[in-house]
């Protein structure tokens, strides 16, 4: 208990203190978001997160106070492997396919196929790379993605706690904490960006770890726990589909934004729907609610959905968006 409390706090420390060092040495590299149309925003805030959520999640492996055990390792391992590909995409151009495919790789190396079966586990792997590209779509928006981050952290740290995995909830909590300490320096108006290495790193570690939480379940019950974990990323990558074709508003941000919320409203209410999901999530997990309480979260994401994509822009509003279409 006290060591996750101290962890928790080095690792907030650690990544807000590595976010402002790192935001500065992005600008003198010129690695900044390309498709940030009004200033130049540093993208190391995502390799600030994955640091220090490595380090000392390492450190309590390393030194037996809080053993990760060996398949958290792995799953840290690959996460990181997806952190590295994710920064050589803010630093170089690259294709989506080869995210999706890397991804998609390390993804297979985590999965506990032993318990879900090969089917399950090809299904776990889908579903980790879409939650892992949908928190990249995320970091459209300042402070967007940290504060889901944090919110889905915290539920499947829950979850994990609850199955007695103590290494994945410390794992869990740290990322959390990162997360916080990065968004310090990303709240709007942000200040240094999360980057592909960042999103796809935090997205991969919470998929990943919410399908080990659930390894030994039933189907069924599984997909309806992990959907509610990430209803907004799914929400986010529906959106995206369905308007595939469209510029500059293909995001929930984007449209909640002309409709006339300020971005800080924007997380706010975003964030309230990621929480109701996880919420959702860890309450069905728990035995406490029927997983057809699921039902709801399903049918509050398509309504969403639907209501943005029918929704007339405010004519007051003309919203300077930074566009991530990627």
């Amino acid at each position: 208990m006290l060591y996750g409390i101290a962890a928790a706090t080095t690792a907030l420390l650690l990544a807000a203190v590595l976010t402002g060092l790192l935001r500065t040495a992005a600008l003198r590299l010129g690695v900044v978001d390309r498709r940030w149309q009004h200033r130049r925003l540093p993208l190391f805030g995502g390799v600030a997160v994955v640091l220090a959520t490595c380090l000392v999640a390492v450190v309590g492996d390393r030194t037996g106070v809080a053993p990760l055990g060996s398949g958290v390792v792995e799953l840290l391992v690959a996460g990181a492997a997806v952190a590295g590909l994710g920064l050589f995409a803010d630093v170089r151009r690259v294709k989506a396919r080869a995210l999706v495919a890397g991804t998609a790789v390390a993804a297979a190396c985590v999965v506990p196929y032993g318990e879900t079966g090969v089917a399950g586990g090809l299904l776990a792997v889908c579903w980790i790379v879409l939650v892992a590209v949908g928190f990249r779509a995320l970091d459209h928006a300042d402070g967007l993605a940290g504060s889901v981050g944090v919110l889905t952290a915290f539920g499947v740290g829950a979850c994990a706690a609850a199955e007695v995995m103590d290494g994945l909830a410390v794992l869990l909590s740290v990322l959390a904490a990162a997360l916080t300490g990065f968004l310090m320096h990303n709240w709007p108006p942000a200040r240094v960006g999360l980057g592909s290495c960042g999103s796809l790193f935090a997205g991969f570690v919470l998929a990943s770890a919410a399908v080990v939480t659930r390894a030994g379940y039933g189907l069924g019950s599984s997909a309806a726990v992990l959907f509610a974990l990430t209803a907004l990323v799914a929400a986010e990558v529906l959106l995206l589909a369905l308007t595939r074709r469209a510029a500059g508003t293909r995001h929930l941000a984007h449209r909640l934004r002309r409709l006339g919320l300020t971005p800080q409203g924007v997380i706010v209410v975003l964030g309230a729907g990621a929480f109701c999901g996880v919420l959702v999530a860890v309450l069905v997990h728990l035995g406490w609610l029927a997983e057809s309480g699921v039902l709801w979260v399903v049918a509050g994401a398509l309504v969403v959905v639907l209501a943005l994509l029918r929704a007339k822009p405010s004519p007051q509003v003309r919203p300077r968006l930074r566009v991530r279409n990627g």
